[in-house]
């Protein structure tokens, strides 16, 4: 499979991790969960891990590989506060600033 349209997810936080098994087929992520996520990729997408932290959603359709980017995203969103989650490696996150305390 020729793969034309890329994804690449970034994981910030501290413990949390990606690894995909089975020829890019599951993707298993630690996100600091009692448990592990585990996400079976759609017929038309192949997942990489870069080191830990790193992950590439390629695939031949462009539709297809940014709706499971989406679904990886949508396991642990960015927020505002820290910036841990999951993001994409070309968005860029506005941080909030925390309470003032007198």
């Amino acid at each position: 499979m020729e793969a034309k349209f890329f994804r690449f997810l970034k994981i910030v936080g501290v413990g949390f991790k990606a690894r995909a098994e089975a020829e890019g087929r599951l993707l298993y992520l630690k996100l600091g969960y009692s448990h592990e996520v585990e996400l079976t990729v759609p017929p038309a997408v192949r997942v990489f891990c870069f080191k830990n932290n790193v992950v590439c959603c390629t695939g031949i359709d462009k539709g297809r590989v940014n709706q499971f980017a989406a679904a990886v995203r949508s396991c642990k969103p960015p927020e505002v506060y820290k910036g841990k989650g999951i993001m994409y490696t070309d968005e860029v996150i506005k941080k909030k600033e925390g309470k003032r305390s007198k």
